[in-house]
């Protein structure tokens, strides 16, 4: 039975069977050649102690040494068929013999031994250099605890592996079968990080084989704790992730308190000044006067109550319900009447439409894409000098419809487009009033709720221009980064 990577491993009988056989085999063989003279005799004994050295370590090659001395005075040295030695120079090539068989059979079984050693040493250190590799590779531990169970299977002459992990952030199993091999011996070696344990690896040898030497235990404790920093490594990533995720949401709700905090109170101090000046008993108000303030507190409200459902709709986002109700919609039709209702808010600006003959009919939701509309209006406007010029357009594109708003503003730089679609993220301060941060985040989220994309382009007049498509047949939703 061989070891595992190593030498064979030899059982005393077969030590004491190697000892024997050999001297007995080389004497068989000398015996019909003792006319020949001794020297063919001295040859093939050595061999035996050479033979018998490499089948069963250093106790059979220094048996065997010392029986091929005895078969060689008995049966070779005069007077044959005794011990008895008439000449000094008999005795002396006797001795002789007897210590070079002996100093040869010992050092081969040495070099037998460490070469062996050797070699176990060297697929050992294979072996763990490929754990050691799994582990800096970055891959999931799902991946990485089957490969490990794999590749200890034919080093081990195993039936079966198995890791069982039990920890709360990491639990996991995973097991490896050679085909076709019986069960028998099992092994099982914890899987622990000081003082933590994680889990168990199971090793089941096969049928018939011997248990695992104390050499190869060692070596399975070994490999079970480059399992067990496998699971530790995967337990601190998903720690990490943890407190990544709790770092973002909290950074998310400071984000969102700021802006309802700032956001909010712009429009209610608007409004409150407003009613305040209609109230004053003390001030007089001609009729265009008071209509003005109206008007103001007016414009103010519809800004605070789009603010509003603009956070309504980002909670809508976060927690899967922004599904959206589709009928069969001219696009044309929804363009009208999002300007028409904001034409108070674009008075600053001129707005000119270029919507193509003979669009279909879009499969849509027609409060939630007049929402992304009026979003980007308002983006346009917002960043858009007074007098500039608002392009919104319309046309078939491939199996889309493809809405175009372009502004004359200072534009987004490349880098920073896909980046305007997160939550919170604001452009920058233009006459004081920088926004939300709301409306391009919800606008992407209404349009791939429609199967649809949208993204950020240049203008040839350097402003921006926010591109949506909604596809004309009805379609899932999809999840797609921002981009054209």
């Amino acid at each position: 039975m061989r070891d595992l990577f190593g030498p064979k491993r030899v059982t005393p009988a077969g030590s004491i069977l190697a000892a024997l056989l050999a001297p007995a085999v080389a004497t068989l063989v000398a015996l019909p050649l003792r006319s020949f003279g001794s020297i063919i005799s001295t040859s093939l004994y050595l061999f035996a102690v050479v033979a018998a050295a490499a089948l069963g370590g250093i106790p059979s090659g220094l048996a065997a040494a010392a029986l091929s001395f005895l078969g060689l005075n008995f049966f070779f040295t005069p007077p044959l068929n005794t011990f008895r030695v008439a000449k000094v120079e008999d005795w002396v090539a006797l001795l002789v013999f007897l210590a070079v068989a002996s100093i040869v059979g010992l050092l081969l079984a040495r070099a037998l031994e460490e070469r062996g050693r050797a070699t176990r040493r060297e697929q050992e250190t294979r072996l763990l250099n490929y754990f050691s590799s799994k582990l800096l590779s970055g891959e999931a531990l799902e991946r990485t605890l089957d490969d490990f169970v794999h590749a200890l299977l034919d080093p081990f002459a195993l039936a079966s592996c198995e890791i069982h992990v039990g920890t709360e952030e990491v639990p996991f199993d995973a097991a490896a079968m050679q085909e076709g091999a019986e069960p028998g011996l099992s092994t099982i070696v914890p899987i622990v990080v000081g003082n933590l344990p994680f889990g168990t690896l199971t090793a089941i040898r096969r049928a018939s084989l011997e248990p695992l030497s104390e050499a190869d235990l060692h070596l399975l404790e070994a490999c079970a704790k480059q399992v067990a920093l496998a699971v530790e490594r995967a337990r601190l990533d998903a720690r990490v992730r943890e407190a990544l995720v709790e770092s973002e949401t909290s950074q998310s709700r400071a984000a969102l308190f700021s802006s309802v905090t700032h956001d909010l109170r712009t429009p209610l101090a608007s409004i409150k000044a407003g009613v305040t000046s209609l109230l004053d008993q003390s001030a007089t108000y001609d009729a265009g006067q008071q209509r003005d303030l109206l008007a103001t507190i007016l414009e103010e409200t519809d800004r605070l109550n789009r603010l509003v459902g603009n956070i309504l709709d980002l909670a809508k986002v976060r927690a899967g319900a922004l599904v959206p109700v589709k009928e069969p919609t001219p696009v044309e039709e929804v363009i009208e009447a999002v300007l028409h209702r904001m034409e108070p808010a674009m008075r600053s600006v001129r707005v000119r439409t270029v919507i193509r003959p003979d669009l279909p009919e879009v499969p849509m939701d027609p409060v939630q894409v007049d929402q992304v509309l009026t979003n980007l209006l308002e983006n346009a406007a917002r960043f858009s000098p007074a007098g500039a010029e608002i392009v919104v357009s319309a046309s078939l594109w491939h199996r889309s419809v493809q809405v175009r708003v372009v502004d004359q503003g200072p534009g987004i730089p490349q880098e920073d487009r896909e980046r305007s679609f997160e939550p919170f993220v604001r452009r920058g301060d233009h006459g004081g009033r920088s926004g939300s941060g709301l409306g391009l985040a919800i606008a992407r989220a209404i349009v791939l709720a429609h199967g649809g994309r949208i993204w950020i382009e240049g203008a040839p007049s350097g402003g921006t221009a926010v591109v949506f498509e909604l596809p004309i047949s009805d379609a899932e939703p999809i999840k797609q980064e921002p981009g054209p």
